[in-house]
């Protein structure tokens, strides 16, 4: 998902932004490299106990070089031209299985626009284009990423939140530090939801009582929708360039390319 959502009160956004700062000050100097790592984690464990925080889940973390490379090469993802990178991400296959997936669950992605209001295509579109349908979630733990990015200086502040919110999912036995597993930046589940959006738009959509965007799929794309609703999606609107929800699209993913992708996949799927 990678997403950066926009404030829509600005007094509010800068409140949150120096709440953010202070807490990675506390946690400790940030670095550009894995030299410092261990005694930031430290700092950082000591700083969120004293918020009540329970750190056991990072228990033996190690910086990730990994998430360091993907991180400063996330430019090349979304190079080449839009049928480019719809042949990678949104292929003719993927529109086939897509359309499948419209008649096969089509009970429940009409429970889920008639209660958010977003097209079964949309959410279609953002689950093949995330994880393939599922497929490619990840099997990384999520907490060395997030703990790797939270201390590296170019976004301390913004992944010191996410792992935050990582550590109190795990906390409140929402889902278990075991099996909170991405594909390698942070995110969780078949739509990639970065901690703090699961904590903000997750639902239990199958009445199970959890909210469980790994293996439910009711939970999986209805919490997708919800999240949309959250951004200002306007219920039934249009979502291609120039239409009325095709902003929202930004609030998943800041990347240009990956918003007129999207919009293009859900338009393949509806036809």
């Amino acid at each position: 998902m990678a997403v950066f959502a926009k404030g829509k009160v600005a007094i509010m956004t800068a409140v949150a932004a120096l709440a953010l700062a202070t807490n990675a000050e506390a946690a400790g100097k940030c670095g550009k490299d894995g030299s410092g790592f261990a005694a930031w984690v430290e700092a950082y464990k000591a700083d969120a106990k004293a918020r009540g925080i329970d750190t056991a889940p990072l228990a033996g973390v190690k910086y990730d070089t990994g998430v360091i490379r993907i991180d400063r090469s996330q430019h090349k993802a979304f190079s080449g031209t839009l049928d480019q990178f719809m042949a990678r991400r949104a292929p003719a296959s993927y529109v086939a299985k897509a359309k499948g997936y419209m008649k096969s669950q089509a009970g429940l992605l009409k429970k889920i626009e008639a209660r958010y209001g977003v097209q079964p295509e949309v959410v279609l579109a953002i689950w093949g284009m995330e994880t393939g349908f599922g497929a490619n979630s990840g099997n990384k733990s999520v907490f060395g990423p997030l703990a790797t990015l939270a201390y590296d200086c170019r976004r301390s502040a913004y992944f010191t939140n996410e792992l935050d919110s990582a550590l109190e999912i795990a906390q409140k036995g929402y889902i278990s530090a075991s099996q909170m597993k991405g594909a390698g930046f942070g995110e969780l589940g078949q739509t990639q939801f970065l901690p703090s959006k699961y904590l903000e738009f997750a639902v239990d959509f199958d009445g199970d009582g959890r909210r469980d965007l790994i293996h439910s799929r009711a939970d999986v794309l209805a919490s997708t929708a919800n999240f949309l609703r959250g951004h200002g999606w306007s219920a039934g609107g249009g979502y291609g360039p120039g239409q009325v929800n095709y902003g929202v699209w930004a609030d998943w993913n800041r990347a240009k390319i990956y918003q007129q992708a999207l919009a293009e996949f859900a338009r393949r799927i509806a036809n």
